[in-house]
């Protein structure tokens, strides 16, 4: 049996759209026809860790992170850098939305052993995305400000 969560924990909760106000909604996608030559140059250029595939933009098509990259030299060798995208992403995305809370992305991530996750809109298409450094940098500063607040409680008493 799952554990509920408290209606005041899930107030206090931070979630998706809390961490794409900070962030931003802009996503690094490729196209699946793109060659993974170009794919690796994105991945470098954006400075990320995973690309959303997409034809247009909007809908996702698959995902492609290092580690498919990784994974697709190993079968291949170097001469897989010159096929095309769709020869080595995922094509089953987990994906998430803005009211997810950041404790539901930590599991989903840690459960399905995954590093980015798009963000879909109620249409379903892409608004974001979060990696683990991100979910990770809004808990550490979701806990800090809890340790300021019990900090200055303690003080004032």
């Amino acid at each position: 049996m799952a554990a509920r969560r408290s209606p005041d924990r899930e107030v206090n909760s931070l979630h998706v759209h809390n961490v794409l106000t900070v962030k931003g909604t802009a996503v690094a996608t490729v196209s699946p026809d793109a060659s993974l030559a170009d794919a690796t140059a994105s991945l470098r250029d954006h400075g990320v860790g995973a690309l959303v595939v997409s034809r247009d933009g909007t809908t996702i098509d698959g995902i492609l992170s290092e580690r498919d990259v990784v994974r697709a030299l190993a079968a291949h060798g170097a001469s897989t850098l010159g096929h095309a995208v769709s020869s080595a992403m995922s094509t089953t995305v987990s994906t998430c939305r803005g009211d997810d809370t950041i404790d539901q992305m930590m599991a989903m991530m840690t459960d399905r052993r995954i590093r980015h996750l798009p963000v879909v809109d109620d249409d379903g298409e892409l608004a974001g995305i979060i990696s683990i450094g991100d979910v990770v940098k809004a808990r550490v500063g979701q806990l800090e400000h809890e340790n300021n607040q019990l900090h200055d409680y303690i003080q004032s008493r």
